[in-house]
């Protein structure tokens, strides 16, 4: 990509943005959640629990419940979790409308592609692979690589530094880069890393995303163009 390209990266959430993994989450949840007594309906999920990682998903369910959760029982619950996501995702998973074309248009021209997200490098890794994206993001930076979850910014933050080690830029300005998100935990999460931010209205209503930069209602709406002028804007 030409250096004085004004786009220098582009960081992607996953869940909820690359893959319609929310109901997939949801279902590996409770299979683990339901035997316990701690099951809850897919409202209640997408209401409370979706932009939480594997962890704090888990310790919520816990501290609905008013019951106590030591370590060693919180990483077992998400190996189950995990395992049973495995099985789940072997059904098959599912895009969003546009996505595989703006990921490949920007791999076309260059623009340096990551993953900022709250699920598991290896989930990450699985979905990439069914949607034939894996060699399109060499960057992840994915729950097992943090301590704090979004809304947090050390995901976003991580994720900046991979992209200045790659394009050997130490001085990278964030506001360069473009988050594009469906939270607003994750908003919350690049926006205090200091990106650009757009939002995708596939989990949350937009009056809810309203403090990223701009929200569309599905990525075929963006292409490397619109990318740019919103940058520049």
């Amino acid at each position: 990509m030409d250096s004085h390209h004004p786009l220098k990266a582009v960081i992607f959430d996953c869940d909820g943005i690359l893959v319609d993994t929310e109901p997939l989450h949801y279902e590996a949840f409770q299979a683990v959640l339901r035997p316990l007594g701690l099951g809850h309906d897919y409202a209640h999920y997408m209401e409370v629990y979706i932009g939480f990682d594997d962890r704090d998903a888990i310790r919520e369910a816990f501290r609905e419940a008013g019951r106590s959760l030591d370590d060693a029982a919180l990483v077992e619950l998400m190996r189950a979790k995990a395992g049973a996501l495995l099985q789940i995702a072997a059904r098959g998973v599912r895009s969003f409308p546009g996505v595989v074309s703006l990921v490949r248009e920007l791999v076309e021209h260059g623009v340096p592609l990551a993953v900022a997200s709250g699920a598991l490098r290896h989930e990450i890794e699985i979905f990439m692979e069914a949607l034939g994206l894996k060699d399109a993001f060499p960057l992840i930076v994915a729950a097992d690589d943090v301590q704090r979850s979004k809304p947090d910014p050390e995901t976003y933050r991580a994720a900046l530094e991979r992209v200045k080690a790659k394009l050997g830029d130490d001085s990278l300005d964030p506001r360069a880069c473009i988050a594009i998100e469906d939270t607003p935990a994750g908003i919350q999460s690049a926006r205090a890393a200091g990106l650009y931010v757009i939002a995708v209205t596939n989990s949350f209503p937009a009056e809810e995303l309203k403090e990223a930069d701009c929200v569309v209602d599905r990525l075929d709406r963006l292409n490397l163009s619109r990318l740019i002028q919103l940058i520049q804007e």
